[in-house]
């Protein structure tokens, strides 16, 4: 019988697939009309731009919040490609510093922290990820940090519940996709910068 942890990633998987396939023909569809001369103008520009950062959050949310099976891989140009469609348009900056291909169940950890440091981020700011023998490293900087103490906490212990809402779902689940990895995350805070270790 499968966890609640595991359906959680399959329900995440599902609605990903079945939102990547229309979104992509939109986005076929506005290309086609540009062909044709027919997107000339503010309106067709902000359809355009809006299913452009649709499809960069779907990515995004399928490897975050999707299933990985064992051993599967994804791709340095496929990491790097998802992270920078996000950051195109976003108040907040990804850069990716790991080279190769990286085990995908380790990499939705890493963009589920993304996802925490990034709800730290409310005025933005840049993220940098990078990864050593050791394991991964994801430093936030920002002139002006707010993160929650209790979701701070919930992240440092998980035996600490918090009550969190859809904005915060990804706090509920790192803890877990720490555990089944095995790693234990440690964080340090400065003025300006939040570190997460794993």
């Amino acid at each position: 019988m499968r966890g609640r942890g595991d359906l959680t990633a399959l329900v995440g998987s599902r609605i990903c697939h079945d939102l990547v396939g229309p979104m992509g023909a939109i986005g076929n569809g506005i290309e086609l009309l540009g062909l044709t001369g027919a997107t000339d103008g503010p309106e067709m520009a902000l359809i355009a731009e809006s299913v452009a950062d649709a499809n960069a959050r779907l990515r995004f949310f399928r490897v975050a919040y999707g299933a990985a099976a064992p051993g599967q891989n994804m791709g340095r140009a496929e990491i790097t490609a998802t992270l920078a469609a996000v950051s195109r348009r976003g108040r907040v900056s990804f850069l990716w510093g790991a080279e190769g291909d990286q085990p995908r169940d380790e990499v939705r950890v890493v963009f589920l922290t993304l996802q925490c440091l990034e709800s730290a981020l409310p005025h933005g700011g840049e993220v940098q990820v990078t990864r050593e023998a050791g394991g991964w490293t994801v430093t936030a900087e920002s002139p002006r940090l707010g993160i929650v103490p209790a979701l701070r906490d919930s992240l440092l212990d998980p035996r600490r519940r918090v009550e969190v809402g859809p904005a915060q779902v990804q706090f509920a689940l790192l803890p877990e996709a720490l555990s089944a990895l095995g790693r234990k995350l440690v964080l340090t805070l400065a003025p300006e910068r939040i570190t997460l270790r794993f």
